[in-house]
């Protein structure tokens, strides 16, 4: 358990960083600091591991008033990620990985023995060992940062902006690997950000901060979006947010219709109408990309097919959420999403107006059993702000 008392921290100039903060963070579980830049969120972390001092109230880890503990002691159970990853650069990465168990007493071979386990824990290739941090990509950097704070164990993880610096492809493949890490491993995660999709995607409750330090709403991802506290947090989640809050709804009974493909190495025989499209699909069965009259004739002209095929917009998991329905069938150029099994193989085709129809159906639901509850007194309880 973490606990923020009547937290406030003020800096000598007179700037509030924190205002008044009341929180408590379970352990086990995935806390979400979002809010804009300057908004207090960093220096909130940075007060669980005693990094800052707070001007008045109390921070407790594990019941201990931080500021009464020893800081070392306190930080051999914490783990601490940054946006840089903050790697010693003259270290192969094993050794990055082994030296705080090493500082804690592990011998180095011990140490460097247990690095490679974490190494794959995290989905990092153990042949990347020896190499150092310069010759590491940005994505692999991350994913030594996220192990070296994991290698001694701590309860507890912190984690400032971990991701804002890498490319957006690379930094989903690492939010998807934090929540299979935590699904594992069911650590007590404080996750800093300013990407409110980041913060929805990983959070079991987020801590909307807003200017001056002052926390707006703490609550599940769903319940922000769907009943924000504040003008502030309605505008910060953005006017899409019924959009995002389909992330929080099933797509297990969205319909799946025929699809028509074509194998790459039969394109050029294509007969297509104007107007009319086919998905491109490999021999294994997996999507390349949609084709129209026009890509056909290309083809039949000589353009490699790479260059022929429009760009296949998102897929639909089969199992995944409606957001993931909806964005593939309103991205693809044909208009028709692309549904996929978990080998990446085309299954179906997802519609638009399916995916609409079932969220009307799923709302009507949760109105039969929020009536059923309000009649019988065990109507669903909607967590507060502070």
């Amino acid at each position: 358990m973490i606990e923020f008392d009547g937290v406030t921290k003020t800096y000598p100039d007179g700037t509030t960083a924190v205002h008044d903060l009341d929180l408590r963070i379970a352990e086990g579980t995935f806390t979400v600091f979002v809010g804009p830049s300057g908004c207090g969120k960093t220096t909130a972390m940075r007060m669980i591991n005693a990094m800052i001092a707070p001007t008045s109230g109390v921070v407790r880890v594990a019941g201990r008033d931080v500021a009464k503990t020893d800081a070392v002691a306190l930080r051999r159970g914490i783990g601490y990620v940054i946006q840089s990853a903050g790697l010693l650069p003259h270290r192969t990465v094993l050794d990055n990985v082994a030296t705080v168990p090493v500082l804690l007493g592990t011998s180095r071979r011990t140490a460097r023995r247990d690095a490679f386990d974490v190494l794959e824990r995290v989905g990092l290739d153990p042949a990347l060992a020896n190499r150092y941090p310069a010759q590491l990509s940005g994505g692999q950097q991350q994913r030594v940062g996220v192990a070296r704070a994991l290698a001694a164990d701590p309860p507890i993880l912190l984690m400032d902006e971990p991701f804002s610096a890498v490319d957006p492809v690379v930094r989903a493949d690492l939010q998807a690997e934090m929540q299979r890490l935590q699904a594992q491993l069911h650590k007590t995660i404080v996750f800093v950000t300013h990407d409110i999709d980041e913060a929805i995607r990983l959070g079991d409750r987020l801590a909307v901060f807003g200017r001056g330090g002052v926390v707006q709403q703490y609550a599940p991802p769903d319940v922000v979006l769907a009943a924000p506290a504040t003008d502030f947090v309605a505008g910060f989640v953005g006017r899409d947010r019924g959009y995002r809050s389909l992330s929080f709804r099933t797509g297990d009974e969205v319909a799946l219709h025929d699809l028509p493909t074509v194998r790459t190495a039969d394109v050029a025989a294509l007969g297509l109408d104007e107007g009319e499209w086919r998905l491109v699909v490999t021999e294994s069965g997996a999507p390349q990309g949609w084709i129209d009259a026009r890509g056909v004739a290309a083809v039949r002209s000589g353009s490699a097919l790479a260059d022929s095929t429009a760009a296949g917009g998102s897929l639909f998991p089969r199992g995944g959420d409606l957001r993931q329905a909806l964005d593939a069938a309103i991205s693809a150029p044909s208009g028709i999403g692309v549904a996929v099994d978990d080998d990446g193989r085309v299954i179906g085709a997802v519609h638009a107006e399916d995916v609409l129809d079932q969220l009307a159906r799923q709302r009507r639901a949760d109105t039969a059993r929020h009536n059923s509850g309000s009649r019988d007194g065990t109507g669903p309880q909607r967590d507060s702000a502070p």
